[in-house]
């Protein structure tokens, strides 16, 4: 059997990696981990703040060591941070792990998150931002998943349910 988590869940913010992860860890009866929680901790600060006080390089710095950890680390199910997959290591990390990518479109993301200022890569023309985002990213989710979950208009359970079958997973 392989090591490591048993789902690692990526996509956007707000796609509900931290909701729907902790529901697949209860289903599984497993352990449940997210990566920004984890830089969080260590830090003793909010992203937000680390984005400001010490720059977007500065985080993905430590989100790369996170990532890491978890993997090598963690054997329940895993969300990583929406950046995570920018780093080039992070994808090769990720090849032989069970990634299921959380999509939506940027409607959705406006229901769920209001595309507000907390999010520091949102601060201006919010919309527009997230598009931007996505254009970048959406190819590199694609890239790391071997599942692809549409989010778009189901509740967490349904997408819990969704992921589960698209890994062939059982129920605890």
């Amino acid at each position: 059997m392989s090591t490591g988590p048993l789902v690692v869940l990526v996509g956007p913010m707000g796609s509900g990696k931290s909701t729907v992860g902790a529901l697949l860890a209860e289903r599984l009866g497993v352990p449940y981990r997210d990566t920004d929680a984890d830089i969080v901790a260590a830090e003793g600060r909010e992203i937000s703040d680390i984005f400001i006080e010490d720059g977007e390089p500065h985080f993905r710095d430590l989100e790369r060591a996170a990532v890491r950890a978890a993997l090598a680390e963690h054997t329940g199910v895993l969300s990583l941070g929406g950046g995570a997959i920018l780093d080039a290591s992070t994808r090769a990390l990720l090849g032989p792990h069970p990634v299921v990518y959380l999509s939506m479109d940027v409607e959705e993301a406006v229901k769920r998150v209001g595309l507000n200022a907390a999010r520091p890569l949102l601060a201006v023309n919010p919309r527009r931002q997230w598009r931007e985002l996505m254009d970048a990213r959406r190819h590199l989710y694609t890239e790391v998943a071997r599942a692809v979950v549409a989010t778009d208009e189901r509740t967490p359970e349904e997408v819990a349910q969704a992921v589960l079958d698209a890994l062939e997973l059982k129920d605890a």
